[in-house]
């Protein structure tokens, strides 16, 4: 019934061919998009004299105290699981994982 709808007989041959001339001319449609030039990024301001410029850490925590204790949001002391590496917190004198379980006393 659906080769009275299509017409013809499409076979895997044909399909293929038809796929991927569909798809060359979308990766065409898409090209120029990506080849848009990007506008210049504005340069950082120099540091005055007086001030010493510090190397930015983009993976160092801000608010993480000179003495090397975790503080999280709510002001508790915690540490990194070595099982999941979630967060994990002193109940008594054992240290524990909230989401694995793992435990280690102090």
């Amino acid at each position: 019934m659906s080769d009275q709808l299509i017409g013809k007989s499409v076979d895997r041959r044909s399909f293929l061919r038809g796929s991927s001339i569909f798809a060359a001319a979308l990766g065409l449609s898409v090209v120029p998009a990506f080849a848009q030039q990007q506008p210049p990024q504005k340069p950082q301001p120099e540091p005055e004299e007086g001030e010493e410029k510090k190397p930015a850490d983009p993976f160092g925590d801000p608010e993480k105290p000179k003495d090397g204790k975790l503080i999280d949001k709510e002001g508790r002391e915690y540490r990194v699981c070595p099982q999941c590496g979630y967060n994990m917190y002193k109940e008594g004198r054992m240290w524990v994982c909230e989401n694995c379980g793992y435990s280690y006393v102090e």
